[in-house]
Order: C-alpha cells, then structure tokens, then sequence
C-alpha cells in the first residue's frame, strides 16, 4: 500500500458535513462555469471538428464512487481515432509507455490545437457537466479505468469511496512525475481519500490556478 504524502500536514478527514458543503459547491460553481463557457467552448467544438474530422467531444469510461461505471467528456484533443487504432501513429515504445501510464510524452497523436487545450487543462471543461449530474466532483481523485484501480492494492476500495474530481493532490504536485509505475501517483491519491476535507479541497482548488497559469 502506498505511504502517506507527507510534504503537507495531514487534515482530518471530513465528515457529512463536509460530504453536503462540497456537493452544495460543485453544483454552484459548475453552474457558473456551465454558463459562462457555452458559447466559447461552442466556437473551440467547431474549431476542433475543422482542424480533424470527428466529434469534438468524447466520451472515455472511467470508474465512478462505490466502482460505478461512469462516462466523462472531455474536448477531443488527438486524432479521431487514437484511441482505437493507436498503432497507427505510435513506435513500440511510445505504445508500450501509452498502455501502461495512458498518457504519453510529445504524443503525435494530439493535434494543434489540442496542444493548446491540453497545456491550458481546457479539455476538461465539459467535465462539469459529469460534476452536475453527481458523476464527478470538482475535487477528488483522478477518474481512471478498471484496470487501473488495481493499482491502488490495498487502498482501492479506499480510493473508490471518495467521489473522482476534475482537479486533485495528483494534478496539483507531481502530476506527470508521479506515474503508476514508481507508486507516486498511488501515494498522492491514496493521501487525499484518507485526509479529503474543506481545508485540503480549497488547497488544492487554489494550486489548480496556479497550475494552470503556469501552463501545468
């Protein structure tokens, strides 16, 4: 089982309380984000379909609270068909990396203006819609598929009883320097479904600006 991060202190976990304060958040401020995106993620949808051919938007299975199958959108940022035929465009190495960490260093794949979505986290942005039907939440662990919740060992039942988050520990500290593969990245999630609680959610919404100026 993986460590507890401990570059922080660790807060207390919340309780129902803070369960109920953080689902009063989600829908307020996804809503907000939900209005104040339409139109402009309207005009990047159509700049996407002309620069590829494909729907602009995805959708990817992830599993949800409890081991829910869940399905999360997400702006289309490669080829239409990357995810079906990636032998298409990736040497044995490069294939290899993409089937064991699902993510991929200089990925030909990704097409122009994906690179823009990706290096703003825009991509995300349709994501609220999952926070609003209560797939996901702003805050938590990173959604991920079935095969990767073997990850977690010990802790995926742990893991899989907190609500996945558009933004978390993970994305907001070591993010693509914690891989599966050196158990980093199963520290740094198995540390906030321990510790989730209001002061560790507002540490983390307050990091994902500041990863995200910096282009994180």
């Amino acid at each position: 089982m993986p460590e507890p991060d401990d570059t922080v202190a660790a807060p207390k976990p919340g309780g129902v309380g803070y369960r109920a304060i953080k689902r009063t958040f989600d829908i307020v401020f996804s809503a907000g984000v939900c209005v104040v995106i339409a139109i402009p993620l309207a005009v990047v949808c159509a700049a996407v379909a002309y620069e590829t051919p494909g729907s602009p938007i995805f959708k990817q299975r992830r599993i949800g609270l409890n081991g829910k199958p869940i399905y999360i959108y997400k702006l289309r940022t490669m080829v239409a068909d990357a995810h079906e035929h990636p032998d298409r465009y990736l040497n044995p190495d490069q294939l290899a990396q993409w089937e064991r960490e699902q993510k991929l260093d200089n990925d030909p794949r990704i097409t122009k203006i994906g690179k823009l979505l990706r290096r703003t986290s825009l991509d995300e942005l349709p994501q609220f819609f999952n926070v609003l039907k209560g797939e996901l939440s702003v805050i938590g662990p990173r959604p991920v598929t079935e095969e990767e919740t073997w990850e977690y060992g010990d802790a995926r039942d742990l893991v899989l009883s907190v609500k996945p988050g558009i933004t978390g520990w993970w994305q907001v500290t070591e993010r693509n320097n914690a891989t599966w593969e050196n158990n980093e990245r199963q520290m740094l999630e198995v540390f906030y479904a321990r510790h989730a609680s209001l002061g560790l959610d507002f540490r983390i919404f307050v990091r994902t600006f500041k990863a995200m100026g910096r282009g994180q």
